[in-house]
C-alpha cells in the first residue's frame, strides 16, 4: 500500500514538473499583448499609454489611447486638436507634444487649422505653459503699437491669423478688441518673456510643451518583477499581467527551490484531497445536495437550461477572463455558442447551505421583464455550483455613483439617473404584482442593479429573495437579510412592524438618496459604499 501511494506522489511530481516547463514556455496572451510597441518612429509604448489597434484597451488606461499619424509618430487627441507625440518619461510621469497642425505646415505662416486647447478633467497637467494667443481677423490701419506683433501671411486668405500676442503682454486686451477672432494655444516660453518678437511665434509653436499625467503606481513592484501593468475597465481595478497570468500588484518568482517546494506540497495536498473525495464518495451526496436535487426534479419544467461543468469551461474560454471576485462568487465573460456574451457565476463551496442559489433560480426563472436580469443558464454538480446571465457591458450602478471609483470622471447626468431610477422601480414593481408569485428581494442597492450597453437598469442578485403568494402581504423570516444603510428597519427590529413587500421599496427610496447625493465611500474599510449606513450620513451631514 505504502509503495503504491509512493508510486502515485512520483508520477504526480513527474506530471507537475512537466507542464510548470511548458507554462514557463507559453507565456500569458495578455502578457503577450502588451508587449511596448512604437509607430514606427517617437517612443515605445506602454502603460498607461495604449495604441489604438496595435495594444489592446486593458495594456492602457481609459483616456490614454494613441493613434499612429503621419510620419509614423504617435499622435494623442486633446479638444480640437491633434497633437504629436515626442518623447515619454515613464519614470517622471510626463511627456512632451506638438500641434500636429502646426508642424504639418512647415511652408507657410498662417496657421488656420489650430484650434483651442483645453485640458479635460485631471489626467494632465500643464507643465510650464503660457498662453499664445493667435488673433485674426482684425480691423486695418492696425493702431501702431500693434504693428510689431502683425503675422506676415504671405498673400494667403483674408480669413487668416494676424496678430500673435502671449497672455502677460500689456497690449493683450488692445489686440483682442482689435480683431474679431481669437485662438489660445499653449507654449514653452524660456525665461521671464512677457511678449515675442515676429517670427518666434513659429518656433514656440513647433517646439510644443510639456505634459505631465497622473496614473497609479500600484503595478510598479509587478514591472519590476517583470510584469506588465493592466486595467481592467469593467471592474476598474489595476492589474499586472505575468507570464504565468494576471496577478493584482506583482508577479510571482518562480526559481528552483520554490518549485520543489511547490511540486512536494501539491503532490501531498492532491493526495489528500483524492482521499477526502473518495471518502466523501463512500457517505454519499450531503443533506444540501440532496436538497438541491430535490428542488430541481420538482422544477423539470424550468425555462432556465441546465449546463454541466465541462460546458462552463467551454464557453468561458477555461474561465480566462475574469470580470470580478467576491467573498462568495467570482465572476467570469463567457460566450454561447449562438454568440451571446454571457457572465458565468461560480459560487464558491463556502457559499452557505445551498438556499441562496435555490433562491437565485427559483426566483429569476420566473421573471421575464426587461427590467430584471436574465437567467439563461445554471450549473449543478455536487460542489460546483453556477448561475448565467446575459451580459451587462457596463457593469453595476455602484461605480457610477462613488466617488471613489476610478470612473468618476464618467458620471452619469441627471436625466440619465432619472431615466435608470424609473427602471428600477418598474422592475421592483412587477416583482412584487406582475408575476403569478410575488417575489421579495430584499437586497436592493446600488451594487445589485446592473447596467445594459444604452445604461437601461436591470435588478439581480436574488440570492435573498423570498417567494409569497400575492394574496399575503406579510412574509415571516428568519433572521436579517440585506446590506446594512439599505436595509428597511422592520427587518432588523420586529417589534417595530411586519416584514412584507414595502421593504423593498424602503431599500429603493435610500438607494435614490444615494443616486441623488452620490456621496464618497465613507468607511474606507467596507467593499462597496452599499456597506456603509446612509441614513447615519444624512443625520452627521
Amino acid at each position: 500500500m505504502k509503495y503504491s501511494v509512493f508510486l502515485t506522489s512520483l508520477y504526480i511530481c513527474i506530471f507537475y514538473l512537466i507542464l510548470l516547463s511548458k507554462k514557463s514556455s507559453a507565456a500569458d496572451f495578455r502578457y503577450e499583448a502588451c508587449v511596448p510597441r512604437n509607430c514606427g518612429n517617437g517612443p515605445n509604448i506602454t502603460f498607461p499609454f495604449y495604441i489604438e489597434g496595435l495594444l489592446e484597451p486593458y495594456c492602457g488606461y481609459p483616456g490614454f489611447h494613441l493613434k499612429c499619424g503621419k510620419h509614423g509618430y504617435p499622435t494623442i487627441s486633446l479638444p480640437e486638436n491633434d497633437y504629436r507625440v515626442e518623447n515619454i518619461s515613464y519614470t517622471s510621469h510626463s511627456f512632451r507634444v506638438c500641434n500636429a497642425a502646426v508642424l504639418s505646415n512647415l511652408n507657410g505662416r498662417c496657421l488656420r487649422q489650430i484650434g483651442n486647447t483645453t485640458l479635460l478633467g485631471r489626467q494632465f497637467q500643464y507643465v510650464n505653459v503660457t498662453s499664445l494667443y493667435l488673433l485674426s481677423n482684425c480691423i486695418e490701419p492696425l493702431p501702431k503699437d500693434l504693428s510689431r506683433y502683425k503675422v506676415d501671411c504671405q498673400g494667403e486668405n483674408r480669413d487668416n491669423l494676424d496678430l500673435a500676442i502671449l497672455d502677460k503682454d500689456e497690449n493683450l486686451q488692445k489686440g483682442l478688441e482689435n480683431c474679431e477672432k481669437n485662438v489660445v494655444a499653449p507654449v514653452e516660453v524660456h525665461g521671464d518673456k512677457e511678449s515675442i518678437v515676429v517670427g518666434e511665434y513659429e518656433e514656440n509653436l513647433r517646439r510644443g510643451f510639456e505634459l505631465n499625467y497622473r496614473s497609479s503606481s500600484c503595478c510598479s513592484m509587478g514591472e519590476s518583477n517583470g510584469g506588465r501593468c493592466g486595467f481592467n475597465d469593467t471592474i476598474s481595478k489595476f492589474r499586472c499581467f505575468c507570464p504565468d497570468g494576471p496577478h493584482s500588484q506583482s508577479c510571482r518568482r518562480t526559481d528552483a527551490g520554490i518549485s520543489a517546494v511547490a511540486v512536494v506540497l501539491f503532490s501531498i495536498i492532491l493526495f489528500a484531497f483524492n482521499k477526502r473525495k473518495y471518502m466523501l464518495n463512500l457517505k454519499g451526496k450531503t443533506q444540501n445536495d440532496k436538497d438541491i436535487e430535490l428542488f430541481l426534479k420538482n422544477n423539470e419544467n424550468l425555462t432556465t437550461r441546465r449546463y454541466n461543468y465541462f460546458g462552463l469551461k467551454k464557453m468561458t474560454n477555461s474561465f480566462s477572463d475574469n470580470l470580478g471576485e467576491g467573498g462568495f462568487a467570482s465572476v467570469y465573460r463567457g460566450k454561447l455558442s449562438d454568440g451571446r456574451l454571457v457572465a458565468v457565476k461560480i459560487l464558491k463551496e463556502s457559499k452557505g447551505n445551498g438556499e441562496e442559489f435555490i433562491n437565485e433560480v427559483a426566483s429569476i426563472s420566473r421573471t421575464s421583464h426587461v427590467n430584471i436580469v436574465t437567467l439563461l443558464g445554471f450549473c449543478f454538480e455536487g460542489s460546483r455550483r453556477a448561475l448565467i446571465y446575459e451580459f451587462m457591458p457596463n457593469g453595476s450602478l455602484e461605480k457610477f455613483i462613488n466617488h471613489n471609483s476610478s470612473i468618476a470622471e464618467r458620471q452619469l447626468g441627471w436625466e440619465k439617473l432619472f431615466q435608470i431610477a424609473i427602471g428600477i422601480a418598474h422592475g421592483i414593481e412587477y416583482l412584487h404584482q406582475g408575476c403569478n408569485t410575488r417575489i421579495l428581494h430584499f437586497d436592493i442597492k446600488p451594487h445589485n442593479i446592473l447596467l445594459d450597453k444604452d445604461f437601461n437598469p436591470k435588478i439581480s442578485n436574488f440570492g435573498l429573495a423570498r417567494l409569497c403568494p400575492n394574496s399575503s402581504s406579510i412574509v415571516s423570516i428568519l433572521g436579517a437579510r440585506g446590506t446594512i444603510g439599505y436595509i428597511a428597519p422592520e427587518i432588523v427590529y420586529r417589534n417595530i412592524g411586519d416584514v412584507s413587500h414595502k421593504s423593498d421599496v424602503y431599500s429603493y427610496g435610500m438607494m435614490i438618496l444615494k443616486m441623488i447625493g452620490q456621496t464618497k465611500n465613507i468607511n474606507v474599510r467596507v467593499d462597496h459604499s452599499s456597506e456603509n449606513y446612509f441614513s447615519d450620513w444624512l443625520y452627521k451631514n
